[in-house]
């Protein structure tokens, strides 16, 4: 296994500098491709405008990559969706995409509804809380689904520095330390139960890349745990050498905290548990605690387990495409 995985990182994990913008164009414009940009966003107005704006200059006007940019907002109760129209995204809004289905809260469900919304061939995924963002992101995975046929989802790769508190105004920073939930539960249930995903560098990462044929066809768990159930999905049903991951640089973004890593993690961990065993379906809770004035009182969450089945399936996505 060890042979599979260090030859998998020689053929399929690149750096965004190996294909120039302009090879990208021309890729584009032989094969017909089009790209979407989806930027899920609950509560974003800070970030979410820089990041549209960012694309728009760089991947609409100046070099035409991308076709369209959506920005599905799951209920904002700040300026997120003004911001984001402002800078030339379409703005979407979760609760109005496929109606007769009620939403669930999470990232997933974003996801999973954005494809009845977007028209891309190529859809790509980036999360809305990214600082000092750069269009690489979205050029360097989309790349390898323009230029090779047999790739059908990217990652990126990028190094996750941890700002920490120390007493200053902004903290020091830990290069590197980024990704908590990844090293400490992700990595471990990859390398245990699919070692052939142990070479993904970002497993969890919200940037990437994914042809719309692989991703109608995939459940989508609805909250934290998408990013591995997608992963490991992918790796069953188009195979290892189908999978990428590209070198973009840096992620800095707004980081949880712990309360909430563990909510992450406990999602992330029930996903892989529902990919081992099949069947046995319990809605399991995390129980937290914070201190109050009469000592430690917990705090009980639900843990998403709740999956929306491939898209293909949905009657509305098959009536899309037909018309």
């Amino acid at each position: 296994m060890l042979e599979e995985v260090e030859r998998w990182l020689s053929e399929r994990s690149w750096s965004v500098t190996d294909r120039p913008l302009h090879r990208l164009l021309a890729a584009k414009n032989a094969t017909g491709q089009s790209v979407s940009v989806v930027l899920p966003a609950l509560n974003e107005e800070e970030t979410v405008g820089d990041i549209v704006a960012a694309i728009r200059r760089d991947l609409v006007r100046q070099a035409p990559l991308v076709d369209e940019i959506v920005v599905v907002d799951s209920g904002s109760t700040d300026r997120t969706s003004e911001v984001a129209a402002a800078a030339g995204a379409r703005v979407v809004h979760r609760d109005t995409i496929l109606p007769r289905l009620p939403a669930v809260p999470g990232k997933g469900e974003v996801l999973w509804r954005s494809l009845l919304v977007t028209g891309g061939d190529i859809v790509c995924f980036v999360d809305a809380d990214l600082r000092e963002f750069s269009p690489d992101f979205v050029s360097g995975v989309v790349g390898p689904l323009l230029t090779d046929p047999d790739v059908q989802l990217v990652k990126a790769v990028y190094d996750r520095p941890l700002t920490l508190s120390d007493g200053s105004a902004s903290g020091t920073v830990a290069a590197g330390q980024g990704g908590r939930v990844t090293e400490l539960v992700a990595r471990p249930l990859l390398n245990l139960h699919w070692p052939q995903l142990a070479g993904f560098v970002q497993p969890l990462g919200g940037e990437y890349a994914a042809r719309r044929s692989l991703l109608e066809r995939l459940p989508f768990p609805v909250g934290y745990g998408v990013e591995l159930g997608m992963l490991v999905d992918a790796l069953h049903l188009a195979g290892l050498d189908a999978l990428a991951q590209v070198d973009v640089g840096v992620r800095v973004h707004r980081h949880q905290d712990s309360r909430a890593l563990g909510r992450m993690a406990a999602a992330i961990y029930r996903t892989a548990q529902l990919r081992l065993a099949r069947g046995h379906l319990i809605r399991p809770a995390l129980t937290q605690f914070e201190r109050t004035g009469d000592g430690f009182e917990p705090r009980t969450y639900s843990v998403d387990t709740e999956e929306r089945p491939p898209m293909a399936e949905i009657a509305e996505y098959q009536a899309r495409r037909v018309a």
